[in-house]
């Protein structure tokens, strides 16, 4: 399937081919259809024949419809096409069929076929695409390729069924023709008997055996049973005055009647025959012949009551379809009610519960006493239709009456078939129900034999396309609404509002760290986690609302009547929902969310200006400690500056606009320079200096967090060089701050020797936070043991903040401790910072770590630090962040050949 094409689009394709069905464009469009959502050069459908040879209904090729034709299989891959699989070659289809003037035609590489069967199993033709370059087939290709091929052999079956309907019609008068020619002939039971009320036989046929089970003896002069009484007592009457008629009117008489036979069977059989009178035209006996016509006629009256079902159901699909087919089906039948209904779960649902057979049934259409019936659904288990899911066909007379909901009274016998899908998996049931048991099952359950085949194809084409339309407006982890459906929903709400001049509120609910659990704890729990959310979402949407998941971690919901006192308790509502702990095996969870909030028409007019102001709302929601943010005019500048400033800051870092400054890091022993912190600046020719604070973390939200640290790294080195080469060495080691992003990086070390290259490892300095370190303690500890390996000292920034433990601690491969400035500042004032400050002094020397403290501004601070044992510290006291030449100038005495590291 083309890249470009997602899964939504590519069912919708097919389901706009689909639509065709019972049209001439039918194969047309799904051919055309399937080499768009396939991305192959050819497509055909064909019907095979007896012969053996392949007719095509529709061929298109290289982006046109052509002409059909008519090949031999022998010796061309559609011969190989067989099973219920595709038939795929990848490549070298020609190398394979050398002998196939059509793939030389078609200069096909790849070929994939599939049959196309009958309901029954009866194989009809197939379907093949072929593509001019290699092929592969995906889970979604063959879940496509499942449906068009189910669809084609329908339509085909379709096809072929209204052709037959027309040779079954012509056959039938036919039939009815050479009958009459042949009436006389019929073998059965040729008789003699008196006319009198037991029609007592005087001669009598050996096909009496046959015909009625009793032997010719039983019925000679009523010795055992008279003949009469073996007919049909609703029949005998007809017979009767057939009879008299006929000899009334000395003409020959033809009844048909049923007949009651010694096991117990009712057939029915045709008798001809006529009195014969004597000389004074008075009847001395009648003659004739009985026939047994049982199946004959059967087949006529199924014959005839599919035709009249045939010519009464008007439409082809739908409710009305299933509507229009119960209720002929109860009068043709003689029943006193009729049912179609669905079971409720598909089969790829019972595969996915282990087998676990469906235990419901959902009305499509029932009818009773004259009266379509509201549909409802019933437990399957226990009914007296539960056999059908197990028989192909039921015919019962129930010891425990059934009972329809809507109606009085119950049923004493029902008729049934299972509904089964192309693969012969049951989806469904067709019954009649009788208040009195008829005499005899065959009629009906031929009826339903033949009559269930259109309603299982559109019983399966309705579910194909609930499938669809599930894949294409559904999300498949969490059963909401997707992207797609809620952007309609918008639309829809937001003109709704319009119309009612009523408020609408768009909340946007973000998860808060949703990624660091899916990253920990892997993909399967997150998902489960997701459900589980959405599941408590779905049970707290008030009536009215649209709830649905957008992507990832984020939800959207909409609120029609959107005022303030609504507004706020959904956003209470879903902050509760989403806030109670989840229980996932062991594990238990506490989730924060992030609400994004825009209202129509306060703050848009559009559908698609309201999801924007939502979306920035939620930006800014992410970036506060309460979470709940509503949409103002002046999120909209922000972002824009925000967006302006990513690409001047890009445009920067390409350019060579950014600059470092250094800052002095000083051994409080000796005031002795020991090194030096390097820091990015940036002067934009517009807006002139902007803040570090504002640009690095805009770094790392926009992905240029990584491009920008190794631009430090490249001008940091060249720096260094720069001074060394003019005989100046800077004592100890610049440190650089990286990103967690940066140091996610398993091959770091080996990143950073390379863009140092020329500069000994060991006058660089990494600092990273003690948060960064913590966000994955195992990877750390295994990246920083590389960078060690390599020479590259590591620094744990911020220090006290980011809730190490000893034990880690004690792993990761640093060598300094840098004391976070907030701690530092409020030392002097703050017995409980001072002492955090001394346990991390205490904790560093324990573990044979240099102590940094940075923001020193006074002498009293610098005093305090140097009595409680700290190795160095930097901050306004000793200097500002200076230029490289600055710093040169400032410090030169410090900068010479030969430096002792004091580290």
């Amino acid at each position: 399937m083309k890249a470009r094409m997602t899964a939504e689009e590519a069912f919708r394709l097919l389901a706009d081919g689909m639509s065709r069905t019972g049209t001439e464009a039918f194969f047309t469009t799904l051919v055309e259809h399937l080499a768009a959502i396939l991305d192959v050069d050819h497509a055909l459908i064909a019907r095979v024949g007896d012969d053996r040879r392949a007719h095509t209904l529709a061929v298109w090729s290289r982006g046109a419809c052509r002409p059909n034709l008519s090949y031999d299989l022998a010796g061309t891959p559609c011969e190989t096409v067989s099973g219920r699989q595709p038939c795929l070659y990848a490549c070298d289809i020609q190398q394979r069929f050398p002998d196939d003037a059509l793939l030389r035609q078609l200069d096909a590489e790849s070929y994939l076929g599939v049959p196309l069967f009958a309901l029954e199993g009866r194989p009809l033709g197939l379907l093949a695409v072929l593509k001019n370059t290699p092929m592969s087939l995906s889970g979604l290709e063959e879940e496509i390729l499942h449906i068009a091929a189910a669809q084609a052999g329908a339509e085909m079956e379709r096809a072929q069924a209204t052709l037959a309907l027309r040779d079954s019609e012509a056959c039938a008068r036919e039939s009815e023709r050479r009958l009459d020619t042949l009436l006389n002939h019929l073998p059965g039971m040729a008789y003699r008997c008196q006319n009198d009320h037991d029609w007592t036989m005087l001669v009598i046929s050996q096909g009496a055996l046959a015909l009625t089970g009793y032997a010719p003896d039983a019925l000679l002069h009523n010795r055992v049973v008279s003949y009469a009484s073996l007919i049909y007592p609703p029949d005998q009457q007809k017979v009767v005055d057939a009879v008299a008629s006929a000899v009334a009117q000395q003409t020959p008489f033809r009844v048909i009647y049923r007949l009651r036979t010694a096991n117990g069977q009712l057939r029915w059989m045709l008798e001809q025959g006529q009195a014969i009178y004597d000389a004074q035209r008075a009847v001395t006996c009648l003659e004739g012949f009985v026939t047994d016509i049982s199946e004959q006629y059967e087949a006529q009256r199924v014959q005839a009551a599919v035709a009249r079902v045939a010519s009464a159901v008007t439409t082809r699909i739908g409710d009305d379809y299933f509507h229009h087919l119960v209720r002929h089906l109860v009068e043709i039948l003689e029943a006193d009610a009729g049912v179609i209904a669905t079971l409720d779960t598909t089969p790829e649902t019972v595969l996915a519960t282990g087998g676990t057979p469906p235990s419901h049934l959902s009305t499509v259409s029932a009818f009773a006493e004259g009266r379509p019936l509201d549909n409802y659904a019933f437990d399957l288990i226990g009914s007296p239709f539960e056999r059908l899911v197990d028989t192909q066909e039921v015919a019962d007379r129930e010891e425990k009456p059934a009972w329809l909901p809507g109606v009085h009274g119950e049923y004493s016998a029902w008729i049934g078939r299972r509904l089964e899908n192309a693969r012969g998996q049951p989806v469904g049931v067709i019954m009649v129900l009788y208040r009195e048991p008829p005499d005899t099952n065959a009629f009906a359950t031929s009826v339903l034999r033949i009559l269930s085949t259109g309603a299982a194809a559109e019983v399966e084409r309705r579910q194909d396309h609930r499938r669809m339309r599930q894949l294409a407006y559904f999300d498949g982890t969490t059963g909401l609404a997707n992207r797609v459906r809620f952007m309609e929903d918008l639309q829809q709400m937001r003109r709704i509002a319009e119309r009612c001049q009523q408020p609408l509120a768009l909340l946007l609910l973000d998860l808060r760290r949703f990624k660091e659990i899916n990253d920990l704890h892997g993909h399967q729990l997150g998902d489960q986690l997701l459900a589980t959310v959405a599941g408590r979402l779905h049970r707290a949407v008030a009536t009215g609302e649209a709830l649905a998941r957008l992507s990832g971690d984020e939800f959207a919901l909409l609120v029609p009547t959107a005022s303030p006192e609504v507004v706020e308790a959904s956003v209470a509502r879903m902050r509760d929902t989403i806030g109670r702990p989840i229980q996932l095996g062991h594990r238990t969870f506490s989730l924060k969310v992030s609400i994004g909030l825009a209202r129509y028409p306060e703050d848009a007019l559009s559908a698609g200006d309201l999801f924007k102001a939502a979306s920035i709302a939620l930006y800014h929601a992410k970036q506060e400690d309460e979470g709940v943010c509503p949409f103002t005019a002046s999120m909209t500048h922000a972002l824009e500056r925000r967006q302006q400033m990513t690409e001047r800051l890009e445009r920067a870092i390409a350019e060579d606009a950014l600059a470092l400054h250094y800052q002095p890091q000083i051994n409080l022993r000796t005031g002795q320079l020991t090194g030096a912190e390097a820091l990015c600046r940036w002067h934009d020719d517009q807006w002139g200096w902007v803040s570090p604070g504002e640009f690095i973390p805009l770094a790392e939200e926009r992905g240029l967090i990584r491009p920008l640290g190794d631009w430090v790294l490249q001008h940091a080195t060249q720096q260094l060089l720069a001074w060394r080469r003019t005989g100046r060495r800077l004592p100890g080691r610049l440190s650089l701050n990286i990103s967690a992003q940066q140091f996610a990086d398993p091959h770091l070390a080996e990143h950073i020797v390379q863009l140092t290259r020329g500069l000994p490892t060991s006058a660089i300095a990494l600092e990273l936070t003690e948060s960064d370190f913590m966000r994955d303690p195992e990877q750390a500890v295994t990246i920083t043991r590389a960078l060690n390996q390599a020479g590259i000292t590591l620094a744990i920034d911020d220090f006290g903040t980011g809730y190490s433990s000893l034990a880690y601690l004690r792993r990761f491969a640093a060598d300094t401790l840098k004391i976070d400035i907030s701690f530092v500042r409020h030392m002097l004032e703050s017995q409980h910072d001072r002492t955090i400050v001394e346990t991390i002094m205490a904790m560093a020397k324990a573990l044979g770590m240099t102590t940094v403290a940075e923001g020193v501004e006074t002498a009293e601070q610098a005093a305090a630090l140097t009595d409680m044992g700290c190795d160095e510290a930097q901050g306004f006291y000793f200097d500002r962040p200076l230029s490289a030449e600055d710093f040169a100038e400032r410090w030169g005495d410090h900068l010479h050949d030969n430096p002792k590291d004091s580290r």
